[in-house]
């Protein structure tokens, strides 16, 4: 109603030019009041005035609120499905079998008769020694291998002799004994000289490197007319290239994760699938089976580790790169999920707005886990009933926020990640 300030305002008294009047006796003189009332109403006038404007302002500020047009906002379902939720973590390629050439003699190099950085088989000769040396061992060894059959041979006649002289008398049996004692020497003499051909003639062989494995041979780390000492120079290396190794260090939640899986399966640890990428590589294209994961955890780190091994027909996983890994420790399993750009954060809580019997805007606390398909997993806090509010967040002030919702169907924003990844 229109507000204005009568006479009931101040009672009986008004001011007029400094002094105090009563109302009711006009020229009549008022009776002197105290300085402190005189004070209180000064600003008695004022004061109502205040009050009166500041009633009708709420007055009219409650009807405008309960008149205004709720705000429009989108809101959908909780969408719940069977999804897999992957892990993923940083690797290394690395080789299956890596392998020092080093030389099995001492010799000068003549020749280095491969493709530094090239591939190479099994048995490939891959620097070869001066064979000279080993040449005239072996035949010194041949020769002394002759000597001794041909000693050998003659202690065996006389030893036989002697057995014919002793049964005869004409031999005393400690003549006898001797020569037998001197065919077992010369039988071992030959032994002995045969082990020092097959040695020759291994010395011979190993003049010659070859590749003990299939695979790719890196530099030469010696050149012709170096010395090469036995079992010291590092002449090459070389790497395997199919299959290869990946080693990652999943963190503790996926290494229990995978524990309760194989529980499941009645406690037997089955052949973890994992999915292979490359740097420059879109999606997970190379696959895997996880064969290894160590015995402890790395108490600094909180992971262990783990190795796969993937095929590499066509040798793109080169020893030493990163590679990225993915895997699912939990294998499929039913989850609640929402659109990303629903989920709010309030300093370290995560919640949502969902709608309510009478169409208020409700907050809802909730625990995320990982993104998939551009949709966050919801571990607690939803159930597949709830309504969801989407879009037209930025008009909910407050929860209890009445609202005019419009049903979507829950998918990704474009906001949202694409890819699946860890939290």
């Amino acid at each position: 109603m229109p507000l204005s300030l009568h006479r009931e305002g101040i009672p009986d008294y008004i001011r007029r030019k400094g002094r105090l009047v009563n109302n009711t006796t006009a020229g009549a003189r008022a009776p002197k009041l105290p300085s402190k009332s005189r004070s209180s109403l000064r600003y008695a006038g004022p004061a109502w005035l205040a009050l009166a404007l500041l009633v009708a302002a709420c007055g009219d500020q409650g009807k405008s609120l309960a008149d205004a047009p709720r705000p429009s906002v989108d809101v959908a379902m909780v969408l719940s499905k069977e999804v897999v939720q992957w892990d993923e973590f940083n690797g290394r390629v690395s080789a299956v079998e890596t392998v020092e050439v080093r030389p099995r003699v001492t010799g000068h190099i003549d020749n280095v008769a491969f493709k530094e950085g090239g591939a190479v088989r099994k048995g490939d000769v891959l620097f070869e020694l001066d064979r000279r040396p080993f040449r005239a061992a072996l035949d010194a060894a041949t020769a002394e291998l002759e000597r001794a059959r041909a000693a050998a041979q003659k202690a065996h006649l006389q030893d036989m002799r002697a057995q014919s002289l002793i049964a005869d008398r004409a031999m005393s049996i400690e003549e006898g004994e001797s020569r037998h004692a001197a065919r077992v020497q010369s039988d071992a003499d030959v032994r002995a000289a045969e082990a020092a051909v097959t040695t020759a003639r291994l010395n011979l062989e190993y003049a010659t490197v070859r590749s003990p494995i299939d695979g790719r041979a890196s530099r030469a780390m010696l050149t012709a007319g170096n010395l090469a000492v036995a079992d010291q120079s590092i002449l090459t290396s070389v790497v395997s290239q199919d299959p290869v190794y990946v080693y990652f260090d999943p963190d503790e939640h996926s290494y229990l994760g995978y524990q309760a899986n194989a529980a499941q399966g009645g406690g037997k640890e089955a052949d973890l699938k994992v999915h292979i990428a490359l740097a420059d590589e879109q999606g997970f294209p190379h696959e895997g089976i996880v064969r290894f994961i160590d015995n402890q955890l790395d108490p600094a780190t909180g992971t262990i580790r783990a190795r796969a091994i993937i095929r590499n027909p066509g040798h793109t996983l080169t020893p030493g790169l990163y590679a990225r890994v993915r895997f699912a420790p939990r294998g499929a399993a039913t989850v609640n999920l929402v659109d990303e750009r629903a989920v709010l954060t309030d300093q370290d809580r995560k919640y949502v707005y969902i709608l309510d019997s009478g169409d208020k805007a409700v907050r809802k606390d909730i625990v995320v886990g990982r993104v998939v398909d551009g949709l966050r997993v919801v571990e607690s806090g939803l159930s597949q009933n709830d309504k969801v509010i989407v879009s037209g967040l930025q008009r909910v002030f407050f929860s209890g926020t009445p609202v005019a919702a419009n049903m979507v169907t829950m998918a990704a924003g474009t906001t949202a990640r694409a890819s699946t990844s860890k939290n």
